[in-house]
């Protein structure tokens, strides 16, 4: 078995001797980062982020599970090496939760930990699935949700890092733990104070929690905390970070799933985001047209509100836009069957809206929808919308 890579340095390529980590937050041993600085070297090897502090810091918790890691290691002169590697990984990972559980650990020490378990838990099924089973999950949630060291972006970063990276073995029932007043709490306040970054890792979570059998009262009680849903549908107008914005769409499309948090995420203003988020997608990457067609569908069982109907005939934009995402090329059909839904709920209750989606061009898409490959259900949606729009295209004509 050859030198784990989280024990290796990134520009040697050899074991750490002496670990130290730059302000970019990526660890090097001291020989080499001193040779590449004392080259004139003004960036981090790895990220190439300028260095604006040059300060090496001792990464003892690396230090320590090597040390340990040599406990039951032979290194042979070729670089080959004899081990029991579950005795190994016992004790690294004992190490690690040790570090994040006292409270007398010191800030650096938990960052230093946190590094580690995003790396660990970014390497294979296998070793995500270890450290699920040795409780890593939960002390990440608790980290978050639980200890006062949350409030500093950093953890909170390499904490999000690791739950995501552990969610696809993690048994999702501990998520519940945020079911607790205060957890529940502080979830709400890192969605609201919190970067960017943050905001996008959470949105990711929410979506896990919202799509999950075993966390739908956890969802409900979300879709009952409205200013959950205001942070998600201001997030949804972030057009400074299409990352962030795509998080949040699939964050509200997940929480209206449940029928229940539909008529809060109305009145919160999810018609008019949503709107405009499909206005924006004309000319947008194709990793943002994917989720045009689940914002269409969220529409759809929102206009199945009658408040949401009301707030869809407010805006002034609403059906140009639907129409426009009637027939696209290149072709959508899931985004189309939902856009002929959506108008065919609005226009099903005003003669003005029909009017309005007949001089946006709606017959036009209409007929190349029903000569294309699209779905029965879109198609069946057409013919429905075709018959109500008739009888105001004969009166025109007259």
């Amino acid at each position: 078995m050859s030198i784990p890579e989280l024990f290796r340095c990134p520009i040697s390529l050899d074991l750490f001797a002496d670990p130290v980590t730059l302000s970019t937050g990526q660890t090097y041993d001291r020989a080499s980062i001193e040779k590449w600085l004392g080259y004139g070297n003004s960036t981090c090897p790895v990220t190439m982020q300028r260095l604006h502090d040059k300060s090496l810091v001792p990464n003892h918790t690396l230090r320590h599970l090597i040390e340990q890691w040599f406990l039951t290691a032979s290194i042979h002169g070729d670089g080959s090496v004899l081990m029991d590697p579950i005795n190994s990984m016992d004790i690294s990972l004992s190490e690690l939760k040790r570090n994040l559980r006292l409270p007398t650990s010191t800030l650096t020490t938990k960052l230093e930990t946190l590094r580690i378990i995003k790396v660990l838990s970014s390497e294979s099924s296998v070793r995500q699935a270890s450290l699920v089973q040795a409780g890593f999950f939960q002390l990440l949630l608790h980290v978050l949700f639980q200890a006062p060291v949350a409030h500093n972006a950093e953890v909170t970063e390499l904490a999000l890092d690791g739950v995501l990276n552990l969610l696809p073995s993690a048994d999702l029932e501990s998520l519940n733990m945020l079911r607790k007043e205060s957890s529940l709490t502080q979830l709400v306040f890192l969605l609201d104070q919190s970067n960017v970054k943050i905001k996008t890792a959470l949105c990711c979570l929410l979506e896990t929690i919202a799509a999950c059998s075993a966390t739908q009262e956890l969802c409900l009680m979300l879709g009952r905390r409205q200013r959950v849903l205001q942070i998600l549908v201001s997030l949804l107008q972030q057009k400074s970070d299409a990352q962030a914005s795509e998080a949040a769409v699939r964050a509200v499309c997940s929480l209206c799933s449940s029928e229940a948090n539909r008529a809060t995420a109305i009145r919160e203003g999810a018609v008019d985001s949503l709107i405009a988020y499909l206005a924006g997608t004309g000319c947008a990457p194709r990793s943002r047209n994917r989720s045009a067609a689940r914002a269409l569908a969220t529409l759809e069982l929102l206009l199945g509100l009658e408040i949401g109907k009301r707030k869809m005939n407010k805006n002034p934009d609403a059906i140009a836009t639907l129409v426009k995402m009637v027939f696209r090329v290149p072709s959508d059909q899931r985004g189309s069957e939902h856009a002929v839904g959506s108008l065919l709920l609005v226009c099903c209750d005003s003669a003005t809206v029909r009017r309005e989606a007949i001089d946006a061009g709606v017959l036009t898409k209409l007929l190349l929808l029903l000569q294309s490959q699209s779905s029965a259900q879109a198609k069946t949606k057409a013919r429905a919308l075709l018959k109500l729009l008739i009888p105001v295209i004969k009166k025109q004509v007259l």
